[in-house]
Protein backbone atom coordinates (compact mmCIF):
# COMPACT_ATOMS: atom_id res chain seq x y z
CA UNK A 1 0.00 0.00 0.00
CA UNK A 2 1.43 3.19 -1.24
CA UNK A 3 0.82 6.04 1.34
CA UNK A 4 0.30 9.88 0.34
CA UNK A 5 2.39 12.44 1.37
CA UNK A 6 0.86 14.01 4.47
CA UNK A 7 1.45 17.03 7.36
CA UNK A 8 0.86 17.39 10.86
CA UNK A 9 1.91 21.19 11.98
CA UNK A 10 3.21 21.13 15.76
CA UNK A 11 2.66 23.98 17.52
CA UNK A 12 5.61 26.24 19.70
CA UNK A 13 8.87 24.32 19.55
CA UNK A 14 11.70 25.30 20.69
CA UNK A 15 14.84 23.44 19.70
CA UNK A 16 17.80 22.37 22.15
CA UNK A 17 19.78 25.11 20.96
CA UNK A 18 17.28 27.56 21.91
CA UNK A 19 15.05 28.87 18.74
CA UNK A 20 11.12 29.07 18.88
CA UNK A 21 9.44 27.54 16.01
CA UNK A 22 6.04 28.89 16.22
CA UNK A 23 4.33 26.26 13.84
CA UNK A 24 6.63 23.41 12.23
CA UNK A 25 5.22 21.59 9.57
CA UNK A 26 6.15 17.76 9.57
CA UNK A 27 5.39 15.44 6.51
CA UNK A 28 5.17 11.91 6.58
CA UNK A 29 3.51 8.72 4.34
CA UNK A 30 1.64 6.09 6.29
CA UNK A 31 2.44 2.36 4.07
CA UNK A 32 0.18 -1.73 4.63
CA UNK A 33 -1.89 -1.81 7.48
CA UNK A 34 -4.54 0.86 8.50
CA UNK A 35 -3.36 2.86 11.49
CA UNK A 36 -4.24 1.20 14.59
CA UNK A 37 -4.99 -1.81 13.38
CA UNK A 38 -1.67 -3.43 13.25
CA UNK A 39 2.07 -3.21 14.93
CA UNK A 40 3.38 -0.48 14.17
CA UNK A 41 7.01 0.10 12.69
CA UNK A 42 8.91 3.98 12.21
CA UNK A 43 11.16 3.57 9.68
CA UNK A 44 13.87 6.75 9.94
CA UNK A 45 15.66 7.45 6.96
CA UNK A 46 19.37 8.19 6.19
CA UNK A 47 21.22 11.78 5.05
CA UNK A 48 19.60 12.11 1.67
CA UNK A 49 16.65 9.91 2.03
CA UNK A 50 12.92 10.47 2.53
CA UNK A 51 9.91 9.39 3.70
CA UNK A 52 9.43 7.05 0.55
CA UNK A 53 10.42 3.83 1.55
CA UNK A 54 8.89 1.03 -1.08
CA UNK A 55 7.49 2.79 -3.83
CA UNK A 56 9.12 1.27 -6.85
CA UNK A 57 10.43 3.66 -8.75
CA UNK A 58 11.95 5.24 -5.77
CA UNK A 59 12.03 3.37 -2.43
CA UNK A 60 14.70 3.48 -0.92
CA UNK A 61 14.42 0.24 1.28
CA UNK A 62 11.69 -1.43 -0.62
CA UNK A 63 13.42 -4.81 -0.44
CA UNK A 64 13.12 -4.53 3.01
CA UNK A 65 9.52 -2.80 3.49
CA UNK A 66 6.82 -4.21 1.20
CA UNK A 67 4.42 -6.75 0.49
CA UNK A 68 5.87 -10.31 1.68
CA UNK A 69 9.16 -8.77 2.54
CA UNK A 70 10.76 -8.80 6.22
CA UNK A 71 8.49 -5.69 7.25
CA UNK A 72 5.51 -7.11 5.77
CA UNK A 73 2.84 -4.40 4.76
CA UNK A 74 0.25 -7.35 5.24
CA UNK A 75 0.69 -7.22 8.81
CA UNK A 76 2.58 -4.11 10.02
CA UNK A 77 1.62 -0.30 9.88
CA UNK A 78 5.19 1.51 8.79
CA UNK A 79 5.11 5.39 9.23
CA UNK A 80 8.00 7.30 7.75
CA UNK A 81 8.55 10.83 9.20
CA UNK A 82 10.37 13.17 6.50
CA UNK A 83 13.51 14.91 8.81
CA UNK A 84 11.92 18.62 8.67
CA UNK A 85 14.37 20.68 5.95
CA UNK A 86 15.49 17.60 4.19
CA UNK A 87 13.49 19.07 1.20
CA UNK A 88 10.67 16.56 0.40
CA UNK A 89 8.02 18.42 0.87
CA UNK A 90 9.88 21.10 -0.25
CA UNK A 91 10.20 23.14 3.05
CA UNK A 92 13.44 24.35 4.09
CA UNK A 93 15.82 25.74 6.45
CA UNK A 94 17.94 28.90 6.47
CA UNK A 95 19.61 28.10 9.67
CA UNK A 96 20.99 24.95 9.30
CA UNK A 97 22.34 24.94 12.50
CA UNK A 98 19.20 25.43 14.82
CA UNK A 99 18.41 21.86 14.61
CA UNK A 100 20.06 18.60 16.53
CA UNK A 101 19.46 14.98 16.52
CA UNK A 102 17.49 15.31 20.01
CA UNK A 103 15.04 18.15 18.42
CA UNK A 104 14.63 15.85 15.52
CA UNK A 105 13.77 12.94 17.85
CA UNK A 106 11.52 14.82 20.13
CA UNK A 107 9.67 16.34 16.91
CA UNK A 108 9.30 12.64 15.54
CA UNK A 109 7.63 11.49 19.20
CA UNK A 110 5.69 14.26 19.70
CA UNK A 111 3.84 14.21 15.84
CA UNK A 112 3.12 10.37 16.47
CA UNK A 113 2.13 11.00 20.07
CA UNK A 114 -0.75 13.72 18.46
CA UNK A 115 -1.39 11.15 15.87
CA UNK A 116 -2.06 8.90 18.94
CA UNK A 117 -0.14 6.64 18.59
CA UNK A 118 0.81 5.33 22.08
CA UNK A 119 3.78 2.06 21.37
CA UNK A 120 5.58 0.76 18.82
CA UNK A 121 6.47 -2.33 17.72
CA UNK A 122 10.23 -1.22 16.58
CA UNK A 123 11.99 2.02 15.43
CA UNK A 124 14.48 0.89 12.93
CA UNK A 125 16.86 3.26 10.73
CA UNK A 126 20.16 2.91 9.04
CA UNK A 127 23.10 5.52 9.58
CA UNK A 128 21.43 8.88 10.42
CA UNK A 129 17.86 7.30 10.84
CA UNK A 130 19.39 5.13 13.10
CA UNK A 131 20.88 7.44 15.59
CA UNK A 132 17.54 8.98 16.21
CA UNK A 133 15.92 5.48 17.07
CA UNK A 134 18.80 5.71 19.56
CA UNK A 135 17.87 9.15 20.54
CA UNK A 136 14.29 8.20 20.51
CA UNK A 137 15.07 5.35 23.13
CA UNK A 138 16.98 7.38 25.88
CA UNK A 139 14.53 9.98 25.80
CA UNK A 140 11.09 7.56 25.40
CA UNK A 141 12.41 4.60 27.17
CA UNK A 142 9.37 1.89 26.80
CA UNK A 143 7.89 3.84 23.55
CA UNK A 144 9.39 0.87 21.42
CA UNK A 145 9.56 -2.44 22.03
CA UNK A 146 12.45 -2.75 19.99
CA UNK A 147 15.37 -0.30 18.81
CA UNK A 148 16.81 -1.28 14.97
CA UNK A 149 19.70 0.47 14.67
CA UNK A 150 21.79 -0.24 11.16
CA UNK A 151 25.51 0.56 10.32
CA UNK A 152 25.01 3.70 12.83
CA UNK A 153 25.96 5.22 16.72
CA UNK A 154 24.32 6.86 19.29
CA UNK A 155 27.37 9.36 19.38
CA UNK A 156 29.11 11.11 16.81
CA UNK A 157 33.00 9.79 16.98
CA UNK A 158 36.00 12.00 16.35
CA UNK A 159 35.75 10.68 12.69
CA UNK A 160 32.38 11.58 11.74
CA UNK A 161 33.00 14.91 12.97
CA UNK A 162 35.85 15.27 10.79
CA UNK A 163 34.11 14.19 7.80
CA UNK A 164 31.17 16.19 8.38
CA UNK A 165 33.14 19.61 8.88
CA UNK A 166 34.78 18.86 5.38
CA UNK A 167 31.66 18.74 3.69
CA UNK A 168 30.67 21.61 5.53
CA UNK A 169 33.24 23.29 3.82
CA UNK A 170 32.99 21.68 0.20
CA UNK A 171 29.18 22.85 0.42
CA UNK A 172 30.01 26.53 1.51
CA UNK A 173 33.00 27.05 -1.02
CA UNK A 174 32.66 24.54 -3.74
CA UNK A 175 31.46 25.77 -7.13
CA UNK A 176 29.16 22.75 -7.41
CA UNK A 177 29.30 21.94 -4.20
CA UNK A 178 26.28 19.29 -4.10
CA UNK A 179 28.15 17.34 -6.35
CA UNK A 180 31.10 17.71 -5.12
CA UNK A 181 30.37 17.03 -1.32
CA UNK A 182 28.48 13.66 -2.54
CA UNK A 183 31.53 12.49 -4.65
CA UNK A 184 33.91 12.89 -1.83
CA UNK A 185 31.34 11.27 0.75
CA UNK A 186 30.58 8.39 -1.71
CA UNK A 187 34.61 7.88 -0.92
CA UNK A 188 33.23 7.21 2.62
CA UNK A 189 30.24 5.40 1.89
CA UNK A 190 32.21 2.37 -0.07
CA UNK A 191 35.54 0.66 0.46
CA UNK A 192 38.89 0.30 -1.88
CA UNK A 193 37.67 -3.42 -2.08
CA UNK A 194 34.22 -2.65 -3.67
CA UNK A 195 35.78 -0.17 -5.94
CA UNK A 196 38.39 -2.87 -7.17
CA UNK A 197 35.76 -5.46 -7.25
CA UNK A 198 33.51 -3.17 -9.68
CA UNK A 199 35.71 -0.79 -11.56
CA UNK A 200 39.16 -2.39 -11.31
CA UNK A 201 41.34 0.53 -12.88
CA UNK A 202 38.68 -0.22 -16.17
CA UNK A 203 38.22 3.34 -18.48
CA UNK A 204 34.80 4.43 -20.11
CA UNK A 205 34.45 3.65 -23.89
CA UNK A 206 35.50 6.34 -24.90
CA UNK A 207 38.73 6.20 -22.30
CA UNK A 208 38.83 9.77 -22.00
CA UNK A 209 38.30 8.94 -17.98
CA UNK A 210 38.58 5.88 -15.31
CA UNK A 211 34.64 4.06 -14.99
CA UNK A 212 34.93 4.91 -11.31
CA UNK A 213 35.50 8.95 -12.19
CA UNK A 214 32.22 8.36 -14.12
CA UNK A 215 30.55 6.52 -11.61
CA UNK A 216 31.54 9.29 -9.08
CA UNK A 217 30.01 12.23 -11.44
CA UNK A 218 27.28 10.52 -12.17
CA UNK A 219 26.33 10.06 -8.42
CA UNK A 220 26.70 13.44 -7.72
CA UNK A 221 25.02 14.70 -10.90
CA UNK A 222 22.27 12.49 -9.82
CA UNK A 223 21.93 14.00 -6.51
CA UNK A 224 22.22 18.14 -7.61
CA UNK A 225 18.84 17.29 -9.54
CA UNK A 226 17.14 15.91 -6.86
CA UNK A 227 18.33 17.56 -3.37
CA UNK A 228 19.04 21.03 -2.34
CA UNK A 229 22.03 22.99 -0.77
CA UNK A 230 20.15 23.83 2.38
CA UNK A 231 18.69 20.63 2.91
CA UNK A 232 22.40 19.02 3.27
CA UNK A 233 23.99 21.75 5.12
CA UNK A 234 21.24 20.75 7.76
CA UNK A 235 21.09 16.63 7.15
CA UNK A 236 25.35 16.79 7.56
CA UNK A 237 25.10 19.20 10.06
CA UNK A 238 22.77 16.49 12.26
CA UNK A 239 25.37 13.94 12.02
CA UNK A 240 27.69 16.21 14.72
CA UNK A 241 24.75 16.48 16.80
CA UNK A 242 24.32 12.81 17.29
CA UNK A 243 25.58 13.10 21.43
CA UNK A 244 23.67 10.56 23.30
CA UNK A 245 25.74 10.52 27.20
CA UNK A 246 26.25 7.00 28.32
CA UNK A 247 24.60 7.29 31.18
CA UNK A 248 21.61 8.11 29.25
CA UNK A 249 21.59 4.82 27.48
CA UNK A 250 20.42 3.53 31.43
CA UNK A 251 16.93 4.74 30.76
CA UNK A 252 16.20 2.66 27.89
CA UNK A 253 13.83 -0.10 28.56
CA UNK A 254 13.42 -1.03 24.93
CA UNK A 255 14.91 -4.21 23.25
CA UNK A 256 17.97 -2.98 21.19
CA UNK A 257 19.14 -4.98 17.94
CA UNK A 258 22.16 -3.33 16.77
CA UNK A 259 23.75 -4.25 12.83
CA UNK A 260 26.82 -3.15 12.13
CA UNK A 261 28.81 -3.65 8.91
CA UNK A 262 32.17 -5.63 8.78
CA UNK A 263 33.51 -3.47 6.59
CA UNK A 264 32.12 0.12 7.34
CA UNK A 265 34.31 3.05 7.14
CA UNK A 266 32.26 5.63 8.67
CA UNK A 267 30.76 3.58 11.38
CA UNK A 268 32.80 1.29 12.31
CA UNK A 269 32.04 -2.08 13.95
CA UNK A 270 34.74 -1.85 16.33
CA UNK A 271 32.07 1.05 17.50
CA UNK A 272 29.27 -0.96 17.84
CA UNK A 273 30.85 -3.78 19.32
CA UNK A 274 31.86 -1.53 22.23
CA UNK A 275 28.31 -0.49 22.42
CA UNK A 276 27.03 -3.90 23.24
CA UNK A 277 29.43 -4.32 25.67
CA UNK A 278 28.01 -1.16 27.20
CA UNK A 279 24.35 -2.69 26.86
CA UNK A 280 25.86 -5.83 28.84
CA UNK A 281 26.93 -4.03 31.92
CA UNK A 282 23.70 -1.97 32.49
CA UNK A 283 21.60 -4.77 31.75
CA UNK A 284 19.92 -3.88 28.82
CA UNK A 285 18.51 -6.54 26.81
CA UNK A 286 20.09 -6.85 22.97
CA UNK A 287 21.84 -8.48 20.58
CA UNK A 288 24.60 -8.05 17.83
CA UNK A 289 24.70 -8.80 14.20
CA UNK A 290 27.27 -8.19 11.51
CA UNK A 291 27.14 -7.85 8.14
CA UNK A 292 29.92 -9.44 6.10
CA UNK A 293 30.25 -7.40 3.00
CA UNK A 294 32.83 -5.41 0.89
CA UNK A 295 30.78 -2.34 0.48
CA UNK A 296 31.49 -0.17 3.38
CA UNK A 297 28.75 1.76 5.39
CA UNK A 298 26.24 1.68 1.95
CA UNK A 299 25.52 -2.53 2.80
CA UNK A 300 22.53 -1.43 4.57
CA UNK A 301 21.07 -0.49 1.61
CA UNK A 302 23.00 -3.12 -0.30
CA UNK A 303 22.79 -6.43 1.66
CA UNK A 304 18.79 -6.71 1.90
CA UNK A 305 19.12 -10.28 2.18
CA UNK A 306 21.65 -10.28 5.39
CA UNK A 307 19.52 -7.85 6.93
CA UNK A 308 16.45 -9.90 6.63
CA UNK A 309 18.29 -13.07 7.89
CA UNK A 310 19.56 -11.31 11.19
CA UNK A 311 16.18 -9.35 11.80
CA UNK A 312 13.31 -12.59 11.32
CA UNK A 313 12.63 -13.00 15.06
CA UNK A 314 12.00 -9.36 15.53
CA UNK A 315 9.31 -8.92 12.84
CA UNK A 316 7.57 -12.40 13.58
CA UNK A 317 3.42 -11.22 14.92
CA UNK A 318 2.91 -12.77 17.89
CA UNK A 319 -0.40 -14.33 17.42
CA UNK A 320 -3.44 -12.34 19.83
Amino acid sequence: MMGILQHHKLYDFTTEKGTRYPELSVSFQIFGKKLYSAPIVLVNHALTGNSDVVSEKKGWWKEIVGEGKLIDLNKYTVIALNIPGNGYDNIFFNNYKDFSVKDIAEIFYSVLAELNVQKLHAIIGGSLGGSIAWQIACLYPSFSEYIVPIASDWKATDWVIGHSAIQENILLNSKQPLEDARKMAMLFYRTPASFTQKFNRTKTEDKLQFNVESWLNHHGKKLNERYKLKAYLLMNHLLTTIRIEEDDLSQIQSKIVQIAVNSDLYYVADENIKTQKILNQKGIENEYYEIQSIHGHDAFLIEHQQITNFLQHVFLIIKK
